[in-house]
């Protein structure tokens, strides 16, 4: 055998996005690690992610709750942005 057959092919990695682009309010709670209620009252009060409607579904775009996040960053609790997220 040749070395280049010998060698284990690497394992496929995990994709860390789900495989629909859209995720209703459950899906994206377990994806943001928050309760599905959490994203149910921001989306009366706002201050959450953006959401989309279709008909009577409500659904969230991964990129949207990835933005939301991301926009949520601190490095410590002195970050200016710090006090503007915890409002």
């Amino acid at each position: 055998m040749t070395q280049a057959a010998t060698k284990a092919t690497p394992a496929r990695e995990a994709s860390p996005r789900p495989a629909s682009r859209y995720l209703c309010n459950e899906e994206a709670a377990e994806f943001l690690k928050l309760s599905p209620r959490t994203l149910e009252k921001q989306r009366v009060i706002g201050g959450g992610p953006k959401f989309r409607k279709f008909g009577r579904r409500v659904v969230y775009a991964i990129e949207d709750l990835e933005s939301w996040a991301n926009a949520r960053s601190c490095d410590t609790t002195s970050d200016p942005n710090y006090v503007a997220v915890t409002r």
